[in-house]
């Protein structure tokens, strides 16, 4: 395989579409870079061309790879996305895709099992996952099911096309009126046979999300990696600014026969939260792409960029079943900006964001070689603080 002629187009530019087209560039992949708007991934040096797309929701968008393929003679190319709507746009056209690219997004049926939660959570009830007491409202006076304990959590089954319509990821209910009072809110702008409501997993902003990583095929774990989030924001259900690789036996546990149940080929990140009243981790999500803190992973030894590229090249490939423990990751400008909020806010102890700073700390942005991203991402975060 001639990596010089082959190479991958890399779908949103944002940390993790830096981190994929460093881990590739690294590796002598030529590497393009697409995004709906200005990116910090084109500043880097290891993007050969960066090209405007039209929104990943749209079919339009996968009519532009294709264009794209033709114009600049890359077929054959690897597409890697790093957002959720272009992972489903390009699973709802990968036939016609595939003509053109290597496809490593699974097929639909496939990515609905994981991205419509209900479908996701029923597979891991059957295959022993741990998930939390959940209820799928189909009216707002339905009864309650008396094991679901307050407070409570209201989200989309499908969280893309929720978040879009209320404006919110999830709805947080202390007691029974107030979810009655939230369904009604919902229902003005999104149907509620659409949501599912799941008991909180209690903690606070101690319980930090377990990120079980893999590269799997036919749904077989070849490489895996685990970080947890130790900062974010915001502070509850928030994205990570600050994060370290761990290990956690029941995660792995966990995983593997629901990766199997879905069949997946590729990367993914499956989230968990530890139950302090059975001990239990359980099941919150699952996303069918590298996920923000990817570079982590690499930093600790694995590659799932370089993976996925090797996959789809039948190039062999060597999978690491180790990685190094206890270090740490930090996204500088959004760690700096809202660790000192919630320092100032009183949500955060000073004592506890400089212990949790110890030891070594690979940056999201920073690398010798390649500045450039660096700081073209505070120029940008300047702008906006600036604008707002």
């Amino acid at each position: 395989m001639n990596r010089k002629a082959t190479g991958a187009i890399i779908i949103e530019g944002h940390v993790q579409g830096l981190s994929n087209t460093r881990s590739l560039g690294e590796a002598g992949i030529p590497v393009y870079v697409v995004d709906k708007n200005a990116c910090i991934a084109a500043k880097s040096k290891y993007c050969k061309k960066f090209f405007i797309c039209p929104d990943f929701q749209t079919d339009a968008f996968a009519d532009f790879l294709i264009e794209l393929a033709q114009k600049e003679g890359i077929n054959g190319w690897v597409l890697i996305p790093s957002n959720d709507h272009a992972v489903y746009t390009i699973s709802r056209n990968k036939s016609k895709l595939s003509r053109h690219y290597k496809v490593i997004t699974p097929e639909l049926a496939i990515v609905e099992n994981i991205y419509d939660k209900r479908k996701l959570l029923e597979i891991a009830a059957a295959c022993g996952t741990p998930v939390p007491n959940t209820q799928y409202f189909s009216v707002i006076d339905e009864n309650i099911d008396t094991n679901l304990c307050f407070p409570v959590l209201t989200k989309g089954r499908n969280g893309l096309s929720f978040y879009k319509a209320t404006g919110k990821k999830a709805f947080l209910a202390a007691d029974e009126a107030e979810l009655r009072l939230q369904l009604r809110q919902i229902k003005k702008v999104y149907p509620i046979e659409g949501t599912f409501t799941q008991e909180l997993i209690p903690g606070g902003s101690k319980n930090k999300t377990i990120s079980f990583t893999a590269f799997c095929i036919d749904g077989e774990i070849k490489s895996y990696w685990m970080g947890a989030k130790l900062r974010e924001h915001p502070i509850q259900f928030g994205t990570a600014t600050f994060a370290k690789s761990v290990y956690v036996e029941d995660c792995l546990n966990q995983s593997v026969p629901l990766l199997k149940s879905l069949d997946y080929t590729g990367v993914c990140e499956v989230e968990y939260l530890m139950d302090s009243r059975d001990g239990k981790y359980k099941l919150i999500e699952i996303n069918a792409r590298t996920w923000l803190w990817v570079g982590l992973a690499k930093a600790c030894g694995i590659n799932y960029a370089l993976y996925m590229y090797n996959y789809v090249n039948s190039i062999e490939t060597d999978y690491p079943l180790s990685y190094e423990l206890n270090i740490k990751w930090r996204n500088p400008y959004s760690d700096f900006i809202f660790s000192g909020l919630a320092i100032i806010k009183g949500r955060m102890r000073l004592f506890d964001y400089f212990n949790q700073n110890k030891g070594k700390i690979v940056s999201s942005l920073w690398v010798n070689n390649d500045k450039k991203p660096f700081f073209y991402y505070g120029f940008m975060v300047f702008n906006f603080l600036k604008n707002r």
